[in-house]
């Protein structure tokens, strides 16, 4: 499991969960439990790492701590 903070909530336009990656620009996923949200998550980080990784892009570390929103 990635190290990085994962935020789940509901998301009635949608009518399922979302799992945002906010360290991780445009890294999120979805599912029809917060459980499934958070596994594609975290398929989903590693195919973002995965194609930084390919593209040479810079790769942030995991912050580790809770981010704070503005």
């Amino acid at each position: 499991m990635h190290k990085y903070e994962v935020i789940i909530y509901w998301s009635s336009e949608d009518s399922c969960f979302v799992a945002d990656v906010p360290e991780l620009p445009g890294c999120t996923a979805h599912g029809a439990t917060q459980e499934d949200a958070l596994t594609n998550a975290q398929s989903a980080i590693q195919l973002w790492l995965d194609t930084a990784r390919e593209f040479g892009d810079s790769i942030p570390e995991p912050k580790g701590r809770r981010l704070l929103f503005a």
